[in-house]
């Protein structure tokens, strides 16, 4: 009787150094424009409709789950007015573009890790190679790009959303009025905050690009590796998302004083 082979996957190490190289050749490519922009609207209507139901129905839920919690302790010290503002702080700043962001890794970088990797183990990439296209011109970086327009985007529909799911919180619950919500959150969420967020949706996007695709591309064996890389692929990404919003909210905000 013969047994089927057993495929080992690439080590953790090997497939961040090609993400890391990747990264290199993407953003190379990138700042010399060399980007197919038919290939990147292809990807951009294909990761971002997909992603915003989920985003929406996140966002809203829990926008009013840390309004109920943080009206419940404020309430407690007589400071409903400032319910807004609490909210701007921690939801808008940090909670939802992590939540975006991950809803975003689990279906979009899920995707790509899973139909990159099916390529490699059914040798679409080797044919690729055969017909001199360059996998990265063509598989990632319309994928990476099409993750960082898509990502602030959705991120900006999160915060409406999650807005809108926290003011209704505040009212039904802790009669917050809803201008009374509205201004408090005008009032601490600044302008230069929403650029922030903007640009953590860049980052969040671009490593939910080049981890997917790296990981897709590293992938070794069968239909079984296949699923592998791609849940592999979810799970370094909520993990890098998570490294790198601790750095970059360190660097933005360490210093900022408080309205």
């Amino acid at each position: 009787m013969r047994h089927p082979e057993t495929h080992l996957q690439p080590s953790l190490i090997t497939r961040i150094s090609t993400a890391v190289l990747m990264s290199g050749q993407v953003l190379w490519r990138i700042i010399y424009g060399k980007i197919s922009f038919p290939l990147v609207r292809e990807q951009m209507i294909a990761a971002g409709p997909g992603a915003l139901p989920p985003v929406l129905i996140v966002a809203f839920f829990g926008g009013m789950i840390f309004t109920i919690q943080t009206a419940r302790e404020l309430s407690s010290f007589g400071a409903e007015s400032i319910v807004g503002g609490a909210f701007a702080i921690a939801f808008c700043r940090e909670l939802a573009p992590i939540l975006t962001a991950s809803i975003v890794s689990g279906q979009v970088g899920a995707a790509f890790a899973s139909e990159l990797g099916a390529m490699k183990i059914t040798e679409q990439i080797d044919a690729l190679l055969m017909l001199r296209t360059n996998p990265i011109d063509y598989l990632v970086v319309p994928r990476v790009v099409a993750s960082c327009l898509m990502l602030p985007i959705l991120t900006t529909f999160a915060l409406v959303i999650g807005i809108c799911g926290g003011m209704i919180a505040g009212y039904q619950f802790y009669n917050v009025a809803p201008m009374h919500f509205l201004e408090s959150v005008q009032t601490f969420l600044v302008p230069s905050d929403l650029l922030n967020i903007g640009v953590k949706g860049i980052i969040f996007g671009l490593l939910v690009g080049i981890i997917g695709c790296s990981w897709g591309l590293t992938t070794e064996g069968g239909a079984k590796q296949v699923g592998q890389s791609a849940t592999s692929a979810v799970v370094s990404t909520w993990i890098s998302i998570f490294i790198s919003n601790f750095l970059v909210s360190t660097l933005i905000f360490h210093d900022s004083p408080i309205p």
